[in-house]
């Protein structure tokens, strides 16, 4: 009956994640070396400058149906926005 109720709660816990749009906030947080972030492609890719003191630039392709955005009110936090 347990087993049951879990596959049951997983399945409904698919159907909620596919119809309900997911919101993740991500701090960028920093000790030394400052990090910038640049969002490009219209939200699609998000590159990463300076982490760790490093020279060169880390490009994150967001997949198909995902969005990022710089949060407006709170400095250095991404909003990441999609189904996945």
């Amino acid at each position: 009956l347990s087993m049951l109720r879990s596959v049951s709660s997983h399945i409904n816990n698919l159907f909620d994640g596919v119809q309900k749009k997911y919101e993740y906030k991500m701090r960028l947080v920093y000790a030394h070396f400052p990090i910038n972030a640049t969002i490009t492609n219209g939200g699609g890719t998000v590159e990463l400058r300076n982490f760790l003191g490093e020279k060169r630039v880390r490009i994150v392709n967001m997949l198909p149906g995902v969005k990022v955005d710089k949060s407006a009110g709170t400095k250095d936090e991404i909003v990441i926005t999609g189904t996945d």
